[in-house]
């Protein structure tokens, strides 16, 4: 196995009311917080006045950016960094999902920049600096409360890009399950998805590296498989919704990868799919998932689809391998189609071949996907999305 350095520097309050620390918390980085959300469902919740109370109770300054997007664009980086310069905003308190977490953080680092946000995304300006980011988590989903990446789209180019610097890791986290009992069934199962994505582009790599991250990764998957349904079913049921929030922040703050070296395949090629057609980003992991792991399977991948099936899914070891491989796939379908209740085809939610192409290229312009478990090309990528349709 490869060496590596695990360093997750973000502060966690986890539970309920600890948002009574959140002034304290503010504090620590300056008087002049910009809050950053979305539509406005925290305002519907209750949330907002509990933050704006705390905010006004440790008599710090506030200023607002409202309206970020799902899948958040450059143009409210763009709005945020430039209020951020105009008042000079001196830490970020982002509100909401991992669509507000990450647009927060390249306003963050937008602030330090003169030229237009979208060169950082495009890595033309360098990352040096990034305002504090510290943020109230609405949804268990992306990861980002504790990771140090984020995805922005592009309207005008129909890009998607991930990027990321440690820069941008948030200094605080604050994680209250009770927050998430408003989330809807649809949106608890894209998140469920997403998580789940998250887990198995690291989980499936024939690198050897530490059992015992192996096993922490069958118990993420598995986590998720007993309590979403729970959550969708009992939306107020706070093992429920705990387990999953704290799945969403081990899924991929960098822990389970341990010293694995691996480009990601369904993340890409599913960026490409919202960026055009603007979709739920765990929705279009969940069609995409499925039959990415079909295309890879072979003889020499078929052992860590074993390992999957009988560990995450309790499948009879004595079964062949390729029968637990088969069935273990199946599972995963049963799970993301039939009990969360996802659509499974590209064509059910109206998306055609007709971008597949120009999608394909974009997914695999840094290089092959997947280089540690089955390499994918522009034509592999472009093949497994015919079989989404």
């Amino acid at each position: 196995m490869n060496s590596f350095i695990y360093d997750i520097p973000t502060k966690v309050y986890f539970g309920e009311n600890q948002l009574g620390h959140l002034g304290e918390e503010l504090s620590r980085y300056g008087k002049k917080v910009l809050l950053t959300y979305g539509g406005g469902s925290i305002k519907k919740s209750g949330l907002y006045d509990k933050v704006v109370a705390e905010i006004k109770k440790a008599g710090l300054e506030l200023f607002e950016l409202s309206g970020i997007e799902p899948n958040p664009k450059v143009s409210s980086v763009r709005a945020g960094a430039e209020l951020c310069k105009k008042e000079g905003i001196e830490v970020l308190l982002a509100v909401g999902g991992g669509s507000v977490i990450d647009c927060t953080k390249f306003i963050g680092a937008a602030t330090f920049y003169d030229g237009d946000a979208w060169d950082i995304l495009e890595e033309k300006a360098e990352i040096t600096r990034c305002l504090p980011i510290l943020d109230v988590l609405t949804l268990a989903a992306t990861g980002s409360e504790m990771d140090s990446v984020g995805v922005i789209s592009n309207s005008e180019t129909k890009d998607k890009i991930c990027q990321g610097s440690p820069l941008m890791q948030p200094k605080v986290s604050f994680l209250d399950p009770t927050v998430t009992y408003t989330v809807s069934p649809y949106q608890t199962a894209c998140g469920a998805a997403d998580m789940l994505s998250h887990v198995i582009e690291v989980y499936f790599n024939m690198n050897k590296d530490l059992y015992m991250l192996d096993t922490v990764m069958e118990g993420l998957m598995k986590t998720i498989i007993k309590y979403a349904p729970v959550a969708m079913a009992q939306p107020d049921n706070y093992e429920a919704r705990a387990n999953l929030m704290w799945v969403s922040s081990w899924a991929i703050n960098g822990f389970v990868e341990g010293g694995k070296r691996q480009s990601w395949s369904c993340h890409p090629m599913e960026h490409e799919l919202s960026a055009i057609y603007d979709i739920t980003h765990g929705l279009g992991l969940a069609i995409l998932t499925p039959k990415w792991l079909e295309y890879c399977l072979n003889e020499t991948t078929v052992s860590k689809y074993y390992q999957f099936g009988c560990s995450v899914f309790g499948l009879d070891a004595s079964l062949e391998p390729m029968e637990v491989a088969k069935k273990s796939i199946a599972l995963v379908e049963e799970f993301l189609f039939r009990t969360l209740g996802l659509k499974s085809r590209l064509s059910e939610i109206e998306i055609d071949d007709s971008n597949f192409e120009v999608m394909a290229a974009k997914a695999v312009r840094l290089g092959n996907l997947g280089n540690a478990f089955v390499p994918l090309d522009k034509n592999d990528v472009i093949n497994i999305f015919k079989m989404c349709l």
